[in-house]
C-alpha cells in the first residue's frame, strides 16, 4: 500500500508529542505497518460513512438471536450495540461543541464528542485485534486516547475532529501493545519502538529484494545502532522465561535459573574490606589536613573534598591571584597527597588520585 503523502495539513492533525500530557506519542507513522497508514482524507470519510455503521448492525442481528443462544450474553457485542446508540456529528456540530469545551470547559459537550466517535475507536481497534485476546482491552485503551484528544483539540485550525483524535487513539493503542507484548517490555525507546514495527518487514523486503538481511544492512536502512538490531531480534526470537524455572524435572535438589546467574552484590567480606579502607582513607585525609595551611588548605576543603567543588577563578578572586597559579598550587597539592598516602598505607601500590578537572 502506498504510503501517504506528509502536508501541512498531516501535521498539524497529530498530537503534539513534547508535551507532558501525550505520552508515548512520539511514534511517527513510518514506524508502524503499513497498514495504519492511509490518507486523513479516508479517515474522515470513514468517520462519516455507513462503515462505521456495520459494526453496529452486526452488534444488532446478535442482539437478536441472543435469546436463544447458550451463552446469551457477550460483552463486546452488547457495547457494539450501546455505541450505536449515538448518532454522528456534523462538521459544524463537531466544531460548536469543541468550542464549547474549549471556550466555557462544558463538560456535556466534551461527552457528546467523544460519544459520537466511539465507532471510530473499535474500526481502528478492530486493526489491532490479531495482537491481542481481547478487543474490548484495545478498545478501552483508544477510548482513553480519545478522551485525551478532546481535551487537546484545538478547533480553529482548521482541522476535523475525527483527523485529529485518530493520533491519539492509535497512539494510546500501540503504547498498550508494547506494554503488554510480553511480561518484559520489549521497546522503550525510539529506536526500539521503530524496531518492533519494523524489523520483520524489513528482512522480508531486502529478501524479496535479493538482500541478506543482516543485521549492519537493516540498521542502515532504519536509521538505527547495529547492536539495537540484534537485541531486538534477540528479544523477539525467545520467550519470557521465569527465573523460578526448574532446570531439570528429574532433580531431587529443585536447581533452578535463578541459581545459576551471578550476583554482582558484594560478598559480606568484600562489603566489611570496602567499609574498612573507607574509614582509613577518611583518617589519613583528617590527619594529611592537619599539615595544610594558607592557600593549601583552602584548595584541599574547597576543591579536593567538596562534593560541589568551586572554579578556580573563585578562589583566585578570593586571594587576588591568577586562575593558573591556583591551579599550579592544587597540582602540586595532588602529588603531596599522593606522596602522603602512599607513605601511610605501605601496601598502597599504583595509587592513583583523581579528583576534579582544572576550572
Amino acid at each position: 500500500m502506498p504510503r501517504p503523502r506528509k502536508n501541512a495539513r498531516e501535521k498539524a492533525t497529530r498530537p503534539e508529542p513534547e508535551t507532558a500530557d501525550s505520552p508515548a506519542l512520539d511514534l511517527a507513522p513510518e514506524e508502524e505497518t503499513e497498514e495504519v497508514e492511509e490518507p486523513l482524507d479516508e479517515i474522515e470519510a470513514l468517520s462519516d460513512s455507513d462503515a462505521l455503521e456495520s459494526e453496529g448492525e452486526k452488534a444488532a442481528k446478535t442482539d437478536t438471536a441472543a435469546d436463544t443462544a447458550l451463552v446469551p450474553y457477550d460483552p463486546l457485542q452488547r457495547y457494539l450495540s450501546e455505541i450505536r446508540r449515538y448518532p454522528l456529528l456534523t462538521p459544524e456540530q463537531e466544531h460548536d461543541l469543541a468550542v464549547r469545551y474549549k471556550e466555557h470547559g462544558d463538560i456535556e459537550a466534551a461527552y457528546r464528542l467523544v460519544t459520537a466517535n466511539l465507532r471510530l475507536v473499535v474500526m481502528f481497534a478492530r486493526r489491532y485485534e490479531r495482537a491481542v485476546h481481547n478487543l474490548l482491552d484495545l478498545i478501552q485503551e483508544g477510548s482513553i486516547g480519545l478522551m485525551e484528544a478532546v481535551r487537546n483539540f484545538d478547533p480553529y485550525r482548521g482541522v476535523r475532529f475525527p483527523s485529529y483524535a485518530v493520533w491519539w487513539v492509535r497512539a494510546y493503542i500501540i503504547r498498550y501493545l508494547m506494554n503488554n507484548w510480553r511480561m518484559v517490555k520489549l521497546g522503550t525507546t525510539q529506536a526500539q519502538r521503530k524496531l518492533f514495527f519494523n524489523l520483520q518487514r524489513e528482512k522480508e523486503r531486502l529478501e524479496a529484494e535479493g538482500f541478506f538481511p543482516a543485521p549492519k544492512l537493516i540498521a542502515q536502512q532504519l536509521g538505527v545502532k547495529e547492536e539495537e538490531v540484534v537485541e531486538m531480534e534477540q528479544r523477539m526470537s525467545s520467550r519470557d522465561l521465569s527465573l523460578d524455572t526448574p532446570i531439570d524435572a528429574g532433580e531431587e535438589d529443585g536447581t533452578s535459573l535463578i541459581d545459576f546467574i551471578a550476583d554482582k552484590h558484594d560478598t559480606a567480606e568484600e562489603a566489611v574490606a570496602t567499609a574498612e579502607y573507607r574509614e582509613l582513607m577518611r583518617e589519613k585525609m583528617a590527619l594529611f589536613a592537619r599539615t595544610l595551611k594558607g592557600k593549601e588548605e583552602v584548595i584541599f576543603r574547597t576543591r579536593l573534598l567538596a562534593e560541589e567543588p568551586v572554579t578556580l577563578q573563585e578562589i583566585g578572586d578570593q586571594y587576588g591571584i591568577s586562575r593558573e597559579r591556583i591551579r599550579q598550587l592544587e597540582s602540586r597539592l595532588k602529588k603531596k597527597l599522593k606522596d602522603f598516602l602512599l607513605r601511610e598505607i605501605k601496601d598502597a601500590k599504583n595509587l592513583d588520585i583523581g579528583f576534579v578537572d582544572g576550572r
